[in-house]
């Protein structure tokens, strides 16, 4: 089981893209901002390609990020939000080390004209050390 994945939108890291909300009683709470859903929404169309069900044994996820420009990025968070993209959209069961056991080969380039980002999931042997069954 080898997937891959291109979603050619500029990448947009989750933690960077936070804003505060209210409830309706007016309790403060922190959401995502509309340039972060508007990407996870239009992501979804690049990701339809999915497994039967979804991953649930211990893969190398590898991220590509491909960024319009030079200013500094955060690789984790843009890493995080990839792995929430996969879990959303049912290609991965969850995003915790069981599931996500190395994010070998992931980097962030830079490519003014196509900015995208490139995902591999490939297997992962002799990894079960977590599993308690």
């Amino acid at each position: 089981m080898n997937l891959t994945y291109i979603i050619p939108l500029p990448p947009v890291s989750k933690k960077n893209s936070q804003q505060i909300g209210r409830t309706k009683d007016g309790r403060p709470f922190i959401m995502q901002s509309g340039v972060y859903r508007k990407y996870e929404k239009d992501a979804a169309w690049f990701l339809r390609k999915k497994p039967e069900s979804p991953i649930s044994r211990p893969v190398n996820v590898r991220c590509v990020f491909y960024m319009p420009t030079r200013r500094r990025v955060d690789k984790s968070n843009l890493e995080a939000a990839a792995h929430d993209l996969l879990v959303k959209y049912g290609i991965l069961a969850d995003d915790n080390r069981n599931i996500i056991a190395t994010t070998d080969g992931s980097m962030v380039l830079y490519d003014k004209a196509r900015p995208r980002t490139e995902i591999a999931i490939t297997p992962v042997e002799g990894y079960e050390q977590w599993r308690t069954t």
